[in-house]
């Protein structure tokens, strides 16, 4: 059952989850819940996530927003948000999307990490963080805001999931051991161009594990606490791409497996065996 919400936030998620099914852009959510109202925003999310397994979706992880000034200068968005991976969200690495699935997509190079234990404390630093961990990934993030013309304030985005679209993970990872992930580089490539260039330093603080700390208070504080086994996405470390049709992206993010994904036209896909 969906927890009791006020009619605005209940409206706010309606417009939302109506975009998503229809893949249809709508207007920013930020008048009906109030321009600077981060709780009501987070209560949207929660909401649409809520209905969304009463659909028979799942939650498998997390991830954290806006962490690269590059990708912050691009929205016009500067503080993080957090977002909620779905088990839909997922394609396997390799995998060809039909860009009729998404609405305004653009692409990002995160590391990603995999709990292995249960991360539920109001504080934690990035050494605690990094004993929660069992496994470090390459992962593509294919983010995609419901707002039309990305029109987005950070409490649209937060209400529209951190504008979480799809993910890709690495068919295999490292376990994170002394990793020092602020000095791992990253080469994002389009068509074989290299399209986006960053590194760890360039994520939250200069270091995903700071991230995930943050992450792991704030999730506790709303009643959200990261779990064992889930996956955290750990934001962008350089600037996003757009998307088109027969783009073919790959990503390299240190010495970490790489990972890639396609996206086709519907009858491409449906040629490659991929349902539209």
């Amino acid at each position: 059952m969906t927890q009791d919400v006020t009619p605005p936030v209940a409206q706010a998620a309606e417009r939302l989850r109506y975009a998503d099914t229809m893949r249809r852009t709508c207007a920013p959510v930020r008048e009906l819940i109030g321009r600077d109202n981060v709780e009501a925003a987070y209560a949207v999310q929660q909401h649409v996530v809520a209905l969304r397994e009463i659909s028979g979706d799942h939650v498998v992880g997390r991830k954290v927003g806006l962490t690269a000034r590059a990708v912050q200068d691009q929205l016009g968005v500067h503080e993080p948000t957090i977002g909620t991976l779905m088990e839909s969200m997922q394609v396997h690495d390799g995998a060809v999307v039909p860009v009729r699935r998404l609405l305004q997509p653009l692409v990002e190079a995160e590391v990603v990490f995999r709990l292995g234990e249960d991360l539920d404390e109001a504080e934690v630093d990035p050494q605690r963080a990094r004993s929660a961990v069992s496994e470090v990934l390459a992962g593509i993030e294919v983010v995609d805001s419901r707002i039309d013309k990305w029109d987005i304030t950070r409490v649209d985005t937060i209400a529209d999931n951190a504008s979480a679209g799809l993910f890709v993970l690495a068919p295999e990872g490292r376990p994170i051991g002394k990793l020092d992930l602020g000095e791992f580089a990253m080469k994002l490539r389009c068509n074989g161009k290299v399209a986006s260039r960053g590194s760890g330093a360039d994520n939250f603080h200069g270091d995903p594990l700071r991230g995930l700390a943050w992450l792991a208070g704030e999730a506790h504080r709303r009643g959200t606490p990261l779990r064992a086994g889930q996956i955290v996405l750990a934001g962008a470390l350089g600037p996003m791409v757009e998307v088109h049709e027969d783009d073919s992206f790959d990503a390299v993010i240190g010495d970490l497996p790489p990972v890639s994904v396609h996206f086709r036209s519907s009858v491409a896909a449906r040629e490659a065996g991929v349902l539209s």
